[in-house]
C-alpha cells in the first residue's frame, strides 16, 4: 500500500455516509478532516469521537467538516458507534484504507501509551467485538484535504491512540488559512 503525502490531490467520488447520504470529498469551501479509526465499538475510538462531537461548534467555525471512515459494515457502524453529527463512512473491504495506504499492525495493540485511553473508553462505552482480528490491529490515520483535494497535512498512526486531537486539527486548518 502506498501512503499519501501532503500535496497529493485525491477526488473521493460515490462515496455515502452510514445514512445513505452522498459525502463529497473534497468539499467546496471547506477543509475536510478525513479520519480513519479502527473499528465499529472500538473504545479508543469512541471516545476520540466524543470529543470532537462535544466541540464541533470549534470545526465549524474553522470551517472543518468530519468525515470518518471506520473499517466495520454499516449495519454494525449503526449499532456501535456513538451518535456523532459527521459523516460516517462504512468500509468492510478496507478499499479505503488501502487506497490512502493505512495499514494494520500488531503495533496498534503491542502499545502502553494506547492503554490508558483503551481503559478510559472501555469504562465509558464497554468493549464490542470487532468483526475482525484485521479490524482491532487497525491503525488510525488522519488528513486535512482543502477545497481543491490538495492534502494540506496528514498523520499515519503508530498505535491504536495514535491521531490527531482536536486541537491539532484545528491548528492544522489555522496554518492552512494562514497560508492562503
Amino acid at each position: 500500500m502506498k501512503r499519501k503525502v501532503i500535496g497529493e490531490t485525491v477526488a473521493l467520488a460515490d462515496l455515502s455516509n452510514i445514512k445513505g447520504q452522498s459525502v463529497q470529498v473534497p468539499q467546496p469551501g471547506k477543509l475536510v478532516h478525513l479520519q480513519f479509526r479502527r473499528f465499529a465499538g472500538c473504545p479508543i475510538c469512541n471516545l476520540h469521537l466524543q470529543s470532537f462531537f462535544k466541540n464541533s461548534a470549534q470545526l465549524q467555525e474553522n470551517d472543518i467538516h468530519e468525515v470518518v471512515v471506520f473499517h466495520a459494515s454499516r449495519e454494525r457502524m449503526l449499532k456501535d458507534v456513538i451518535d456523532v453529527p459527521f459523516d460516517l463512512i462504512a468500509d468492510p473491504s478496507r478499499k479505503l484504507y488501502r487506497s490512502f495506504g493505512v495499514e494494520s499492525s500488531w503495533k496498534a495493540i503491542l502499545n502502553f501509551k494506547m492503554m490508558r485511553g483503551a481503559l478510559k473508553g472501555v469504562r465509558k462505552f464497554g468493549m464490542k467485538k470487532p468483526e475482525s482480528l484485521e479490524a482491532e490491529l487497525g491503525l488510525p490515520a488522519d488528513f486535512l484535504i482543502d477545497d481543491s483535494g490538495k492534502i494540506v497535512a496528514l498523520k499515519y498512526g503508530t498505535h491504536a491512540d495514535d491521531q490527531w486531537s482536536l486541537n491539532e486539527v484545528i491548528q492544522h486548518a489555522k496554518n492552512e488559512q494562514v497560508s492562503v
